[in-house]
C-alpha cells in the first residue's frame, strides 16, 4: 500500500497489523475500520495493546507488518503526509506551568504555521471554545484543574483541523463533570466531520462516550460494534437469571439445577418464591427453561435475564489474562 490507500471511505483502516517487541506480542494481526464522522472507542486492560497500536497510527513507530491509511493516505509510507492531518493526543501530555492556557496554545498554532498573529488568535480563541475554555484563556497553565489540562491539550490537538484524532486515555483521571465536558466536545467534533479514536481501560465510560467501540486483549480485537452489540458479544457465555414463580419454589429450583445450560442455582428465597441462577446455554436453552416450567404447571411471575456488565466484562478478561497456561475458565 503506498501513496493514497483506498480506504472505502473510512478515516482509518488497520489491516493486518502487528507489532512484536522481541518475542512478545503487543498487537496480533489485528483490523480495523474507523468511518468519518465517528468516535470510535477502543477498550481494554492494560497491556492490552491500545497504546502500541496508537503509536503506530500516529507515526511514532514501525509495526512489524500491517497497513495503515489515515484519511487515505499511507501512514507508514507517506509520514509526514499523514502528519498533516493527524491530532494526536497521548496519555498525559505534558504542559508547560510558566505559559498561559492562549500563549501555549499561540506556540503551537505558529509551530503549525496558522497564518498571521491575528488568524492564529482567532483559531486559538475557536479551539478555547470547542473544549469550553474560554473563560480560562488568560489562566496560567499551573493553575488549571486536571479536567481543564486534559481539554487545553484537546484544544492543542484542533489547532490545525486534524481528519483524524488518535486520544490516549483522554479521559483518565477526570471527574464525572470533567468527563461529560470532554464527551460533548468530541461529539462535537466529530458531528464536523472528524473521526476520532479514542482509548480507556473503563468501557463504561467509552460506553457513553463512543457510537462504536472495540474491545482489545493480549493483542487482538474481541469484539467490536455498538456498546450493546459489545456487551452481548462478550457477556453471553454466562448470566443470570431470576425466576420469580409463585409456588413450589424448592421442588422447581432443583428441576432448574438438572437443566442444560445452568451451572448451579445460586441463591433462592422460598418466601419471596425467588430463584437466581448463573446460566451460560444460549437464546434457545434460555427460552426452552420458561417452557418447561410453563409445562410443568408452573406459576411464573417474572423471568428476567441481567446482562453482564461493562465492568464484570473487563475483570473477567483481565482474570483469564492472569491464569497459567492451560488452564480453562472452570479450573
Amino acid at each position: 500500500m503506498t501513496g493514497k490507500a483506498e480506504t472505502s471511505g473510512a478515516a482509518i483502516e488497520i489491516r493486518d497489523l502487528r507489532v512484536d517487541y522481541g518475542d512478545f506480542v503487543a498487537v496480533n494481526d489485528i483490523n480495523l475500520s474507523v468511518p468519518y464522522g465517528e468516535v470510535y472507542g477502543l477498550v481494554g486492560p492494560n497491556g492490552a495493546g491500545k497504546t502500541s497500536t496508537f503509536r503506530v497510527l500516529a507515526t511514532l513507530m514501525e509495526p512489524t507488518y500491517g497497513e495503515v491509511a489515515l484519511a487515505g493516505i499511507d501512514a507508514l509510507e507517506e509520514k509526514e503526509e499523514a502528519r498533516r492531518i493527524l491530532g494526536y493526543m497521548p496519555d498525559l501530555a505534558p504542559v508547560p506551568a510558566d505559559l498561559k492556557a492562549w500563549e501555549f496554545l499561540d506556540f503551537y498554532a505558529d509551530t503549525h504555521a496558522l497564518g498571521t498573529a491575528s488568524e492564529r488568535k482567532a483559531r486559538v480563541d475557536e479551539c478555547l471554545e470547542i473544549v469550553s475554555l474560554s473563560d480560562q484563556r488568560n489562566s496560567w497553565c499551573k493553575q488549571l484543574s486536571r479536567g481543564q489540562t486534559q481539554r487545553l491539550v484537546l484544544a492543542k490537538t484542533l489547532l490545525h483541523r486534524p481528519k483524524v484524532m488518535i486520544l490516549d486515555e483522554p479521559a483518565s483521571g477526570l471527574d464525572p463533570l470533567s468527563r461529560r465536558e470532554l464527551r460533548h466536545s468530541l461529539q462535537g467534533i466529530a458531528k464536523d466531520g472528524a473521526s476520532v479514536l479514542v482509548s480507556s481501560h473503563i468501557l463504561s465510560e467509552l460506553a457513553e462516550m463512543c457510537s462504536s467501540l472495540c474491545v482489545m486483549n493480549q493483542g487482538k480485537i474481541l469484539a467490536a460494534g455498538t456498546a450493546d452489540e459489545v456487551r452481548r458479544e462478550l457477556g453471553r457465555s454466562e448470566r443470570k437469571i431470576t425466576v420469580v414463580v409463585l409456588e413450589r419454589c424448592d421442588e422447581i429450583a432443583a428441576w432448574l439445577e438438572r437443566q442444560e445450560g445452568v451451572l448451579e442455582v445460586a441463591e433462592f428465597e422460598t418466601n419471596d418464591q425467588q430463584i437466581t441462577l448463573r446460566f451460560t446455554g444460549d437464546d434457545r436453552q434460555q427460552a426452552d427453561l420458561l417452557t418447561g416450567m410453563i409445562q410443568q404447571g408452573v406459576a411464573v411471575k417474572a423471568f428476567e435475564e441481567e446482562s453482564s456488565s461493562f465492568e464484570d466484562i473487563l475483570v473477567k478478561i483481565a482474570e483469564d489474562n492472569r491464569k497459567p497456561e492451560g488452564t480453562t475458565n472452570g479450573n
